[in-house]
């Protein structure tokens, strides 16, 4: 009765129907992770899974008319996740290892790339425009996971460095793949001359998106400068949102231009906290933005054939995909870590932790989406949605183990709590081994019952408090000049 009640309500009144459907979406989504988090799976298989389940194929509780109009969410989402992996590109750590790190990287999304095409078009006979984009997609990884595998470890060293180098330029190949790949399936199925010009132009018009992402972050260098906390994300955000809407205008994905502009303005600032305080402003932005990619998730799809594709049915395509991007990315990570001499422990172990992928090719099989349009592009995006399901399922276990074989973190007492941290004993020397695992225990106990509050939350909790002493300030001068009166 309470869902029919909803449903009455949202049908008689436009403004509530997108009131009541975005609600739903940020309650639904967050109370799946509640479920979820019982069995340690992260918050994006949470999302899509309510997506789903609420969406045309379940409950049905988002109007169909919601869903088409929301599409804009890839593109703002797509614009945080990669103003934040600009954070990870600065000049001082690139030139310690910039060129290896950048042709390890071309290794293994090429390989990943090429490995899903020669299982789709090849071995299974896939449409070649359908394979072409798809391969592209192979290319990118979902950085959020494998960085909160590295928070929550507290993983350091070499191996945690590179890991996230290559996935930061894993994003930027990735996009520079799909623009080619773009160019390319639209000249293969409209029929047109390939030439080297359709390939170029799309890459030319993403440099000159580079630059102008670069442009963007020198201006919000400037504009912040001397800047109030609370007004700093208003600034950061309007102009993430003016750089989306040029963009859009432009019918190209903002994610280069963005990286560009995170890039530009760590560089130019040095100014961490910026990023923290939007990491923990943009959830619920990407959990709509999840929940709505499950909304469109055509379950029917996947069970059958597409013509658009071929005769074989998605979900095959959709399984192949899956393992041979793990076999790709392996492989890769092996053979551009022996061309570049890495240590043996980035060499046996990095691939592991490139597994998970969600955000960024979710989003780019939205825009692949829009431009192959019809039943290629609802296979598209059914295939990379399901594969992005079986991803996050075991991506983090996967980027986990890699930091443990690679010895980025322990979970052994002594070098949780190393021996010199630890107070000497009464004679001024070192304590026996009782003494040294009581105090171990100690220090152990006393870190566990600190605040668990992130850098990003206390980044955010600091603007909201200057943010409400500006109001009180300016409430306490209105009475001021009303008593004067």
């Amino acid at each position: 009765m309470f869902l029919s009640f909803i449903r009455t309500a949202m049908d008689m009144n436009a403004i509530a129907s997108i009131i009541i459907s975005v609600s739903l979406m940020l309650f639904l989504g967050f109370a799946m992770t509640r479920l979820t988090k019982r069995f340690r799976l992260p918050n994006v298989t949470a999302y899509i899974l309510t997506g789903i389940l609420i969406g045309p194929y379940c409950a049905d509780l988002i109007p169909s008319a919601i869903i088409e109009s929301m599409d804009f969410l890839s593109d703002i989402a797509l614009a945080f996740i990669a103003f934040g992996t600009g954070e990870f590109f600065k000049l001082s750590t690139l030139k310690k290892s910039g060129v290896k790190v950048a042709v390890l990287t071309i290794f293994e999304a090429c390989m990943a790339s090429a490995a899903v095409f020669a299982v789709t078009h090849l071995l299974l006979g896939v449409d070649l425009v359908f394979c072409i984009v798809l391969s592209a997609l192979a290319s990118a990884t979902a950085p959020a996971s494998t960085m909160m595998t590295i928070r929550q470890t507290k993983a350091h060293g070499e191996f945690v460095d590179t890991l996230l180098q290559v996935v930061a330029l894993d994003d930027v190949v990735g996009l520079v793949e799909y623009s080619a790949a773009i160019a390319l399936a639209v000249a293969v199925s409209t029929g047109s001359r390939l030439h080297f010009g359709s390939i170029l132009l799309p890459i030319a018009v993403n440099l000159g998106i580079l630059g102008l992402g670069s442009l963007f972050g020198f201006f919000l260098k400037l504009l912040l400068k001397k800047r109030s906390t609370d007004n700093r994300l208003i600034v950061s955000v309007s102009l993430l949102f003016a750089f989306c809407g040029i963009c859009a205008c432009l019918d190209v994905s903002p994610l280069l231009g963005c990286m560009a502009m995170g890039t530009a303005y760590i560089n130019l600032t040095e100014d961490e906290k910026l990023f923290k305080q939007l990491n923990y402003f943009t959830p619920p932005i990407l959990l709509l933005f999840f929940v709505h990619s499950g909304l469109g998730f055509q379950l029917d799809a996947l069970t059958g054939t597409s013509a658009a594709v071929g005769s074989v049915p998605l979900l095959a395509i959709g399984v192949l995909y899956f393992f041979a991007r793990i076999i790709g990315k392996y492989a890769g990570s092996v053979c551009g870590s022996l061309v570049t001499h890495r240590p043996r422990e980035i060499r046996r172990y990095l691939g592991l932790a490139l597994i998970p992928q969600a955000g960024v090719a979710i989003g780019l099989a939205a825009m692949g989406a829009r431009t192959l349009g019809g039943e290629a592009g609802t296979a598209l995006e059914t295939v990379i949605l399901a594969s992005s399901v079986l991803y996050e399922l075991m991506g983090p276990a996967c980027a986990k183990l890699s930091l443990y074989l690679s010895k980025s973190y322990s979970v052994k007492l002594e070098d949780l709590v190393p021996e010199e941290a630890l107070a000497l004993d009464a004679q001024g020397g070192p304590p026996d081994a009782v003494e040294l695992l009581i105090q171990r225990i100690q220090a152990i106990q006393e870190e566990l019952a600190r605040p668990s509050t992130s850098e990003e939350e206390a980044a955010f909790l600091e603007a909201a408090e200057e943010q409400l002493a500006a109001l009180s300030y300016a409430h306490a001068g209105n009475i001021h000049s009303a008593r004067r009166y």
